[in-house]
C-alpha cells in the first residue's frame, strides 16, 4: 500500500464491476496527476535560503539583544517559527556549509571534513539536486566555501546555484561588501520561468571580517554602554566593545538585505509561496568562537516562515536542530523524496513534523541532543595539523574531547594563532598577555586544553568552568561520553575509528598550504589577499628569534595599524 494508506475492510470485501472499476480508476488518475508532476506543480513552493557569514545565537533583537537591531529576522520568526537550539555540526565556513548542503556530518564527508577542501565529487549538494527536479536555482554573495569544488570532469561546480552578482551598491564602510544582494535578487526573479518553482541562496557575506574600526559607533549610531555584558573570555575594553559594535552594524546590514528580498517578494505575490529559511553558517569571528566546539561558536539563529507548511504560526521551538537537518527538510518541502534526488544517504532528519505541530517549547522529544565535531580549520601548525575535537551538547551540558591535547588550539603562537581570525580583540589579548603571562584571557582563548572539557550550559552558558575532573559529574561526564562515541562509530567516523590520518592527509586547497614550515624558513612572504588580513602584531617569536613588540592593538586594515594587506 502506499505510504499512509492502509487497507479498509469496508472498500476491499467485496468485487466491483469492472466497468465501475475503470471508471474509478479513471478518476483517481486525473486526482492524483499533479502528485506525479512536481516539476509543473505551480503549488510546490519557492525556497529563500538566507545565510549570514558567522553571526552567533542570541544577537538578535527578538532575543532580547539591545545591542543588534534586526527587523527582517525578527519578522520570519513571529510569522513562522523561532528556533532556539540550532547548532552546527563544525563552526567553520566551509565544514559547515558542506553539512547543510548535503545532510551529513562533516566527519563524513571525506576531504569536506576540513576547511578549505578539495570538495568530492561523489556529494551532490540539494541546490544541484533540487535543479534536476524541476526548480530554478540562483544565488548571491557566498555559497559553498572556500575551498575547490568540481564535477568528476575538473568542470566547476556550481554547489548553491547560478550566482547573481553583477549589481553593485555604495558599501556602508569601507570593508563590507558592495554587493547589492536584493537588486540581484531582483535580477533572478526576472529570470526565473513563469510558474516554475525556485530556490534561491541568499549568502551575505556579513559579519564576516573585516571591519571598519569604530564604525558601530560612527556610522551605525551605537553607544559602548549599549553592551550589557561581554563574554567572560574577553576582557572588557573600550576595544573589544569597538568590536563587538562593529559586528553588529554588519549583522544589522545582512538584515536589511533580507528585509528588502522579503518586500521584493510581497510585492509580486510571492512571499507567502515562499519557504524562507534564516540562519548562520558559524559563530561570531572573535577568539574562542568561530572554528572553536564551543556554545559561541556553534549555537545559530534559526527562524522559518512558511504560511503554507506552518500551521500555527508566531511558536517558539526548544528541539535540537543540526545543520544536517536543512537539506532532508528541503527535499520534504520541494515534495521530492531523498532517493530521487539522488544524494548520498542523509544522516539529518527533516524538520517537517516539528513544523507542522502547533506545540511550543520541545516538540519531538527525540530532538535531545546534538554532535559537534572540528578538524583541520586555518592552517598554522606544523605539517598542517589540526585540532580534532568531537563534542555533544544534551542536558543542558556540553561535553568535549579533544583528541591532540597536545596541539594549540588556535594554532601556533610563532605564526601567530592562524586558527583565530584577527581582530582587535584577538590582538588586545595578545598583548595583554605579553605584558602578563598569567593573563586568564590569553589561557582561556589560545592556551592549550585538556583532552576533555565539560561545561555547565545554564550556569556558565559561556563556557569558562571546566568541569570534566569534578568528581560529582564524572557519571554525566562517562554517559556522555559513551553516547558520542557510539553514535560517531555508527557514522562510520574516520577519527573515532582510529583512521584520524585519513582526514588530515587531505590537502588544504588554496596556497597558504605548509604556511607553517615555510613562515618558519622564509617569514611572511608577499601579503596575504585583501580582505584576509593577518596582523604582524599577533605573531610570537620563535625562541631563537628576537621581535620587538609594537605599542598596541591593532584596529583596522591597513599596514600602519598591523594588517598586511595586498594594497599596502
Amino acid at each position: 500500500m502506499g505510504r499512509g494508506v492502509s487497507a479498509d475492510p469496508r472498500f476491499v470485501s467485496s468485487p466491483m464491476h469492472p466497468h465501475r472499476l475503470s471508471r474509478v480508476f479513471a478518476c483517481a488518475v486525473l486526482f492524483l496527476a499533479p502528485c506525479f508532476a512536481h516539476a509543473k506543480d505551480p503549488k510546490r513552493p519557492n525556497i529563500l535560503f538566507a545565510i549570514a557569514d558567522d553571526w552567533s545565537f542570541g544577537h538578535a533583537s527578538i532575543h532580547g539583544c539591545r545591542w543588534v537591531s534586526t527587523p527582517s529576522f525578527d519578522r520570519v520568526a513571529r510569522e513562522g517559527v523561532l528556533f532556539t537550539r540550532t547548532y552546527t555540526p563544525n563552526a567553520k565556513c566551509s565544514p559547515s556549509r558542506s553539512s547543510i548542503l548535503t545532510g551529513r556530518n562533516p566527519w563524513q564527508l571525506e576531504a569536506a571534513a576540513n576547511h578549505v577542501p578539495v570538495f568530492p565529487a561523489a556529494y551532490k549538494t540539494f541546490p544541484e539536486a533540487l535543479a534536476e527536479n524541476g526548480y530554478f536555482v540562483g544565488m548571491v554573495g557566498k555559497g559553498w566555501g572556500p575551498g575547490e569544488a568540481k564535477d568528476i570532469n575538473g568542470n566547476p561546480r556550481e554547489m548553491a546555484g547560478r550566482p547573481f552578482n553583477k549589481k553593485q551598491t555604495p558599501s556602508p564602510t569601507s570593508a563590507m561588501s558592495n554587493n547589492d544582494y536584493s537588486a540581484n535578487f531582483e535580477d533572478f526573479l526576472n529570470a526565473a520561468p513563469a510558474g516554475q518553482p525556485w530556490c534561491f541562496w541568499y549568502g551575505g557575506l556579513e559579519p564576516h571580517r573585516n571591519y571598519e574600526y569604530g564604525s558601530g559607533v560612527a556610522k551605525g549610531g551605537k553607544r559602548l554602554a549599549d553592551i550589557d555584558r561581554v563574554p567572560a573570555f574577553w576582557p572588557d575594553t573600550e576595544e573589544v566593545r569597538n568590536d563587538m559594535l562593529d559586528y553588529a552594524f554588519e549583522v544589522e546590514h545582512f538584515d536589511r538585505s533580507l528585509g528588502k528580498m522579503l518586500e521584493r517578494l510581497e510585492a509580486r505575490g510571492e512571499l507567502d509561496n515562499t519557504f524562507v529559511l534564516v540562519t548562520s553558517d558559524n559563530g561570531m569571528p572573535f577568539p574562542r568562537a568561530k572554528g572553536q566546539d564551543y556554545e559561541i561558536a556553534n549555537h545559530l539563529p534559526l527562524a522559518i516562515r512558511w504560511p503554507a507548511g506552518i500551521p500555527k504560526a508566531g511558536r517558539t521551538v526548544d528541539d535540537f536542530v543540526s545543520f544536517i537537518d536543512y537539506a532532508p527538510t528541503i527535499a520534504d518541502v520541494a515534495q521530492v523524496s531523498w532517493g530521487k534526488f539522488g544524494m548520498a544517504p542523509a544522516t539529518g532528519r527533516s524538520l517537517m513534523n516539528v513544523l507542522k505541530s502547533e506545540r511550543t517549547g520541545q516538540v519531538d522529544p527525540t530532538r535531545d541532543h546534538v554532535i559537534l565535531g572540528r578538524e583541520r580549520n586555518d592552517v598554522g601548525r606544523p605539517n598542517d595539523e589540526g585540532y580534532p575535537v568531537r563534542s555533544i551538547v544534551k542536558g543542558g551540558l556540553i561535553y568535549s574531547h579533544n583528541f591532540e591535547a597536545d596541539r594549540w588550539p588556535t594554532g601556533n603562537p610563532e605564526t601567530g594563532y592562524r586558527d583565530c581570525d584577527s581582530s582587535p580583540t584577538k590582538t588586545t589579548i595578545i598583548h595583554a598577555h605579553r605584558q602578563n603571562p598569567a593573563d586568564p584571557f590569553w589561557a582561556l582563548c589560545f592556551g592549550k586544553r585538556g583532552s576533555d572539557e565539560l561545561f555547565d550550559l545554564k550556569n556558565d552558558p559561556d563556557c569558562v568552568q571546566n568541569l570534566s575532573g569534578k568528581a560529582e559529574y564524572s557519571a554525566l561526564k562517562a554517559a556522555l561520553s559513551k553516547q558520542l562515541m557510539e553514535e560517531l562509530k555508527a557514522q562510520q567516523d574516520p577519527r573515532v575509528l582510529g583512521k584520524g590520518q585519513e582526514i588530515e592527509a587531505h590537502p588544504y586547497a588554496n596556497a597558504d598550504r605548509d604556511f607553517y614550515s615555510r613562515f618558519i624558513k622564509n617569514g611572511l612572504g608577499p601579503a596575504p589577499k585583501k580582505g584576509h588580513g593577518i596582523s604582524i602584531d599577533d605573531f610570537d617569536p620563535p625562541p631563537q628569534i628576537e621581535r620587538p613588540l609594537t605599542g598596541g592593538p591593532s584596529r583596522g586594515g591597513c599596514c600602519c595599524s598591523g594588517f598586511l594587506h595586498s594594497s599596502c
